[in-house]
């Protein structure tokens, strides 16, 4: 008789290893991040790669590689077929989707079920249960968690566009606008009132249809001031669920994460305990193994709404890590195996803290818009307590189809204040040649009063970041000019050491630098 994915899947390997060979169905640092997993747990890697990625860290590190496809990534990394088609042809016999492109779709969880291989993942069920917002919604209040006031129905706007005033009944303004089929910040609005809700409907439809496939809406209140904090969550398939402590996720622009840490300077250990209650009831709505998060708004007075849970691994699982030890994805890989979570990981206590940045391309002097170009120069810092998850390196040229996260920099110390100070320590060694990048705002952060205090919330960056006096003419004149130099240079020393000089990046952050420190001066 056949045996079915999850047959296979309730017992490890003679040998130890949960699978002999597993396919990363993702790019960057997260693909980077599992193929070094597979690496310590005996398994063979096989990544993925677009056109785009042909040269790309996670391509060359993997045991093998597979294309997929051209770089857009609905025909690459988007692509159910071509992911199964790269599957079979290396002989995977499971699948880790990381975060991102079709790590919550329970279509590809089926679909890699229905081929003969694990997903290493919640089951398909949970995804699609937990994936409609607003089912979501209707199911966590149903199990007594408090969640955030607003709709649990869609929007329905008329053909003109207009909203009848019933349909907002108990929502009240200001109010955020958001997308039932995903989250990221992928067609949220604020709208202060209902003029500006009609407005921003067509707009925000179009970008959830784009992001999602589905321009579904629904509209909650806005909590403000609030705090974005989120609970990590294992569990097995006997019933074990590990709740692993909370991450503070509110330094964010476009309502996308930039900064991460654990535990939250807003959380006390009352709220943590009622944090922690929240999360298994959400968990208990639905048939949950494998790693998980629940994401929570925290209002001024200490009260906690439910915002969404991720059926995924996130970003910032690093912090996570640090915190307790732990190693979230090999534990994913041995959960989807069929592994039971010992009493090790179920009590495992937090030590000290953690906090991560994000290196991103982009500019965050003109609206953190994402920018193109080479890395010539990476030079990354090192230390005690410092770890950097990255998926490029110096000579790498960014596909433009794609995020344009570049790294994570994550430091531990014994307490949040050495955690900072470390921090503040690893920016200063970090250098970036050859494209601008969010080190000015991160280098800013680290003095800014509000965060240092850690009495910030999610406004920080609208309220903060931008105010004060900024570089003079003369200033900006000779950024300019050692950037021009600078790239004189890399272009003559390209390809450059990792350790090599640091070309233009840094040149400009040490005015941006004097640029940041400026800004929190009186005018």
């Amino acid at each position: 008789m056949a045996t079915s994915p999850s047959d296979r899947s309730s017992s490890l390997r003679k040998d130890g290893a949960p699978f002999r060979r597993l396919l990363v169905a993702n790019r960057g640092e997260i693909a980077v991040r599992i193929i070094r997993a597979c690496r310590e747990l005996g398994i063979e890697s096989v990544a993925a790669y677009s056109d785009a990625d042909a040269d790309a860290l996670h391509t060359r590190m993997a045991d093998r590689s597979e294309r997929i496809g051209p770089p857009p990534a609905a025909d690459s990394y988007l692509s159910i077929d071509a992911l199964l088609a790269a599957a079979a042809r290396s002989g995977a016999d499971a699948v880790h989707p990381g975060y991102g492109f079709l790590s919550e779709n329970a279509a590809f969880a089926r679909a890699v079920e229905a081929a003969g291989l694990v997903f290493v993942g919640p089951p398909a069920e949970t995804l699609e249960s937990l994936g409609d917002k607003l089912a979501a919604r209707r199911s966590v209040a149903a199990a007594g968690v408090p969640i955030v006031p607003g709709l649990l129905v869609p929007l329905v706007a008329d053909g003109d566009g207009s909203v009848s005033k019933a349909d907002l009944s108990g929502v009240g303004f200001p109010a955020l606008l958001k997308a039932a089929a995903g989250g990221g910040g992928r067609g949220m609005r604020a709208v202060a009132d209902l003029a500006e809700l009609e407005a921003a409907l067509p707009g925000a439809g179009r970008e959830a249809m784009a992001a999602f496939g589905d321009g579904t809406l629904y509209l909650e209140r806005l909590i403000a001031p609030a705090r974005h904090v989120e609970v990590q969550l294992l569990g097995d398939r006997h019933g074990n669920l590990a709740v692993l402590g909370e991450r503070e996720c509110s330094v964010q622009r476009r309502h996308q994460k930039l900064v991460e840490e654990s535990p939250s300077p807003a959380v006390d250990p009352g709220l943590r305990e009622a944090l922690a209650d929240s999360a298994r009831r959400v968990a208990g709505t639905v048939a949950f193994h494998n790693a998980a998060t629940v994401e929570f708004l925290v209002d001024a007075d200490g009260g906690h709404y439910f915002l969404e849970m991720n059926t995924r691994l996130q970003v910032e699982h690093g912090v996570t890590e640090l915190v307790t030890g732990l190693d979230l994805v090999a534990w994913q890989i041995r959960l989807a195996a069929g592994g039971r979570l010992p009493q090790s990981v179920l009590a495992a206590p937090s030590r000290g803290h953690a906090v991560e940045v994000r290196l991103y391309a982009e500019d965050p002097h003109h609206g953190f818009a994402p920018v193109s170009g080479a890395i010539s120069s990476w030079r990354m810092p090192d230390g005690p307590g410092i770890r950097v998850d990255a998926g490029v390196a110096g000579g790498t040229a960014l596909p433009v189809e794609y995020d344009p996260l570049l790294a994570k920099l994550m430091v531990h110390a014994e307490n949040r204040p050495a955690a900072v100070a470390r921090l503040r320590r690893a920016l200063d060694e970090t250098a970036i040649g050859g494209l601008q990048t969010d080190l000015s705002f991160l280098r800013w952060l680290v003095d800014a009063p509000a965060f240092v205090t850690g009495a910030y919330d999610t406004s920080l960056i609208e309220t903060e970041w931008g105010a004060g006096p900024r570089l003079t003419s003369e200033e900006r004149s000779l950024a300019a000019e050692v950037a021009r130099l600078a790239r004189e240079r890399a272009t003559r020393e390209l390809p450059a050491a990792a350790g090599g000089p640091p070309g233009m990046d840094s040149a400009w952050q040490q005015l941006a630098r004097r640029e940041a420190v400026g800004r929190r001066r009186p005018a």
